[in-house]
């Protein structure tokens, strides 16, 4: 399979939108306001799907990835959420909605064992339904996170962080996801979301992040995808 790295401004843009977000009465779960949904589509999802695979929208078409009207965009994004929700409960992986964009955290405790980029049992296993649902969704890129906590040198957590990143793309491909849709990237420890300072909080910053972004037909037609 072959992958690409995602551009530094693809980094940036994901962490600045992190913020601008509310809890949904209904879910419980954290989403964007709407003043963030259109900042995401605009950057996160830009710098993901154009800075990744811009140029591409051919070599994609080809490949079978679908494509979106952009109104319906939130109706097909609602649709694999709830899936996906069903798919996950109780296994401690988290699903959020942020815009028209889908992040599904990984955790420590289900993906791999210290310093290992071997998939463990147990997320071979929720890897195998969340696929089952995105074949069931063709129209949308699929990034691939991976990032650790800070133990252990710079370049070791770059390494094993790229590594785990493309062990879970790879379990995705294997149940049958078009790679065509996949980037992956690691982020080291560069990315934490607690404390490295305490055992609990490094077992936080130790998982893989999976986001799911729409592609539409306006883009396709247009000859490019955004950014």
């Amino acid at each position: 399979m072959e992958t690409r790295t995602l551009t530094a401004a693809g980094a940036i843009a994901a962490l600045l939108l992190a913020g601008a977000c509310t809890t949904n009465p209904d879910t419980g779960q954290r989403q964007m306001t709407r003043g963030g949904k259109g900042a995401l589509a605009g950057a996160a999802g830009a710098a993901l799907i154009g800075g990744a695979i811009g140029g591409r929208t051919g070599a994609l078409v080809g490949a079978g990835v679908g494509s979106i009207v952009g109104g319906a965009v939130g109706g097909y994004m609602d649709r694999q959420e709830r899936e996906l929700r069903a798919a996950t409960a109780n296994t401690g992986i988290e699903v959020e909605r942020r815009g028209d964009e889908i992040q599904l955290t990984f955790p420590d405790n289900i993906t791999f064992a210290t310093g290992s980029a071997m998939v463990r049992p147990e997320l071979r296993s929720e890897l195998q339904q969340v696929a089952s649902i995105l074949n069931s969704y063709p129209s949308t890129i699929v990034g691939v996170f991976g990032h650790t906590d800070n133990t252990g040198s710079a370049a070791l957590n770059q390494r094993l962080s790229e590594e785990r990143a493309r062990a879970v793309a790879d379990t995705l491909i294997g149940f049958g996801v078009n790679p065509a849709r996949i980037e992956t990237r690691g982020f080291s420890f560069n990315q934490p979301v607690a404390s490295n300072d305490t055992p609990e909080g490094r077992a936080r910053n130790r998982r893989v992040e999976m986001r799911l972004i729409p592609v539409t037909q306006e883009q396709i037609q247009a000859g490019r995808l955004p950014g």
